[in-house]
């Protein structure tokens, strides 16, 4: 048995590659604050060529950039329609209302994946004395639904009907990626409707820290100034900036490996006694199971499995997330579920 940690708490733990070390080493560097870091400047410009947009800025996080995207787009006092188990809401510290000042409207949907039908009735009255809808956020892949990935069509109708009544759309898209590889489309086509675009260079891609943000020159300058008022204004970060050019060049290519690693964790997971998941409905790299017909809590099973050296992380009081990522291959998610079964028997 090796004495390997097999880490399957997040794709965020990924340690940088050696191309990364080596590009951040080498990387050419200026003040970003005055538009001069060379290195961040490329980079900001590929992914918006890769996206079809004419401008990117980077950010140092996924939350700051949904931030900085929210408030680029509404007033204080209006809101914010998105899915129930959102990021957006359940994760990044109730920053839209604390700083940005705007409410989230939440809306609840199978699978995470919110339809026309289901926003249009949350849409505010245009009347002086009501909160005003400003914006929709849409999470692709959804995290907390365990990875699903919006159909196109679906998430082109929300864009389409949201713009005919003068609504933007955001895209938290911080596994975007991930979505685009299930659906084999490439991210420009299945974005290009969204007003503005979020996503993670430090989760899926592997880089060690960072995040975009991609839409029209014009968002991108309002955005630049909110960076700064967050304190997201860095000097010589094209570092940084090194390591997330290859994250994105190279990061896409390993994806569907991870895919289908877990593809195993979840069909390994199916065949263990008192372990609830239907792996026909995991659809990338995201496997959240349920525990609750086990004899054990999911903060407790996590404890007992860090203790095999297998790392996950409770959802709730029944349920537990696992990711896969680039620091973990096959035999490491067969090694996982051996352990998780072993775990599970001597406690069911």
């Amino acid at each position: 048995m090796s004495d390997k940690i097999i880490d399957l708490r997040s794709d965020t733990v990924t340690k940088p590659s050696p191309a990364m070390r080596q590009a951040m080493a080498e990387a050419e560097v200026g003040d970003d604050v005055y538009l001069e870091d060379p290195t961040v400047n490329r980079l900001q410009s590929r992914a918006a060529e890769i996206f079809g947009r004419e401008a990117g800025l980077f950010v140092p996080s996924g939350s700051m950039g949904n931030l900085t995207c929210i408030m680029a787009q509404t007033f204080r006092g209006q809101e914010v329609i998105c899915e129930a188990a959102g990021h957006i809401y359940n994760y990044e510290m109730a920053s839209m209302t604390a700083l940005g000042g705007v409410l989230p409207r939440l809306v609840a949907a199978a699978d995470g994946i919110l339809t026309w039908d289901k926003i249009a009735p949350a849409i505010r009255e245009k009347v002086y004395y009501r909160p005003q809808t400003a914006l929709i956020s849409l999470e692709n892949t959804h995290n907390m639904a365990g990875g699903t990935v919006y159909p196109t069509d679906v998430a082109e109708e929300i864009c389409d009907r949201a713009h005919e009544v003068g609504i933007p759309v955001h895209l938290d898209g911080a596994r975007i990626f991930n979505a685009a590889v299930y659906l084999r489309q490439d991210v420009a086509a299945i974005t290009k409707k969204f007003d503005s675009v979020q996503f993670c260079l430090s989760k899926g891609l592997g880089a060690p820290v960072g995040s975009m943000i991609v839409g029209s020159r014009d968002f991108i300058e309002r955005c630049r100034a909110i960076r700064k008022m967050l304190g997201g204004g860095m000097r010589q970060v094209g570092v940084l900036a090194g390591a997330g050019l290859v994250a994105l060049e190279e990061g896409p290519k390993l994806l569907p490996r991870d895919h289908e690693n877990a593809q195993i964790l979840a069909q390994g997971l199916a065949r263990i006694p008192g372990i609830q998941i239907d792996p026909a409905k995991v659809q990338t790299n995201i496997v959240i199971f349920d525990v609750g017909r086990t004899r054990l809590a999911a903060p407790q099973l996590v404890k007992k499995l860090d203790q095999r050296e297998v790392l996950s992380g409770a959802v709730d009081a029944t349920r537990i997330r696992v990711v896969t990522h680039r620091d973990v291959g096959r035999a490491d998610c067969e090694q996982a579920v051996r352990v998780i079964g072993e775990v599970v028997g001597a406690g069911y």
